[in-house]
């Protein structure tokens, strides 16, 4: 097999981190995390936790980053797990096209709630998700095919069938490494692991899907609308209605 580079555009608390984990099982794969946050933070300024240290630690040149994401470095399989929000607007993203991609999104109402327990009353674009449907509609026109989708509560629902699913529609052999994983920190973990992994960094599999009925805080209801209808402009593509 010739070297595949895979991006994985997803929103925060979107279960991205447990699906880098999955794909870091893999002995062909090796993942990169978040590889345009430095930049994302120096450019808007939002005060995330540890965001100077990321600053000062990780390239925020966005050119020289899009070139060590088009180099693999060797392995069979180069993962790349991205957050759709730090594509700002000036960010060039004809390189994305050449690149295998795929799309993990997640409920608004439950990535809002998990989000604004660390980022409180996160405005629009800090969801990622008008970002999400603008590289979506932009490979679609740029390859003229729909990229994968998956769904979060899919993945946690039945993990094999997902993950199954996921590699064959990127012509990829599924593992069954990718199942599971050992407890605890990574190397490949940018430096914010400390302020958002505390559960994937428990965990050793993905764990199953509960039920959450959750009231949104009124002043987010708003946002949430917005959220849905962005939502639901990709959520149709789902490869694993199915299993729903």
């Amino acid at each position: 097999m010739s070297q595949r580079i895979i991006a994985m555009w997803s929103g925060p608390r979107n279960i991205s981190t447990a699906m880098m984990r999955s794909w870091e099982s893999r002995a062909d794969t090796r993942v990169i995390d978040e590889p345009f946050y430095a930049h994302y933070l120096q450019h808007t300024g939002y005060a995330h936790p540890g965001a100077e240290e990321i600053i000062e630690r990780y390239d925020t040149d966005w050119r020289r980053v899009i070139a060590q994401l088009l180099d693999g470095g060797g392995a069979p399989i180069f993962f790349q797990k991205h957050m759709t929000q730090h594509m700002l607007e000036h960010i060039d993203r004809s390189w994305i096209a050449d690149l295998s991609n795929c799309f993990l999104i997640r409920e608004p109402r439950r990535m809002l709630l998990s989000f604004a327990k660390v980022i409180p009353n996160p405005g629009l674009d800090q969801t990622g998700l008008p970002q999400q449907v603008e590289i979506f509609n932009e490979l679609r026109r740029a390859t003229g095919k729909i990229p994968p989708v998956i769904e979060a509560r899919d993945v946690l629902r039945n993990p094999e069938a997902a993950l199954r699913s996921l590699c064959s529609a990127l012509d990829l052999p599924f593992d069954p490494a990718m199942l599971h994983w050992r407890a605890g920190k990574r190397e490949s973990d940018g430096i914010w692991a400390r302020h958002w992994y505390g559960r994937v960094e428990r965990s050793t599999r993905f764990a199953p899907y509960q039920e959450d009925d959750t009231p949104l805080p009124e002043n987010m209801r708003g946002l949430l609308k917005e959220c849905e209808d962005l939502y639901e402009q990709i959520a149709p593509y789902s490869i694993l209605q199915e299993v729903r």
